[in-house]
């Protein structure tokens, strides 16, 4: 659970250090992610485990997915590829949300 909460503080924490423009290229990556791979109107909850290092999320894996076969895994796994994780390492958990109603 520990982890769970430092990756998603430090993904703020990036996002905002990063400034406007990097958090617009990682959102448009999202949406791209999201569009490509899945239905934008449903929710979903996937948890991926990945490997950190250099600032780049790396051997990620499907732990969880709430719709299973709705393409929110890959949608996840594409978006882990743009996620800035700053100088954390080693293997992390990453929960994705996706809130649906697009």
């Amino acid at each position: 659970m520990k982890n769970i909460i430092k990756i998603l503080g430090g993904c703020a924490l990036a996002l905002a250090v990063a400034g406007s423009a990097s958090a617009g290229s990682f959102e448009d990556s999202m949406g791209r992610c999201l569009t490509k791979n899945a239905n934008t109107r449903d929710a979903a909850m996937v948890m991926l485990e990945c490997t950190a290092d250099a600032g780049k999320l790396s051997g990620c894996k499907v732990l969880e997915d709430s719709k299973p076969n709705k393409g929110f895994d890959k949608a996840a796994l594409c978006v882990a590829e743009a996620l800035p994780m700053g100088s954390k390492t080693g293997t992390v958990k990453v929960p994705m949300r996706f809130p649906g109603g697009g």
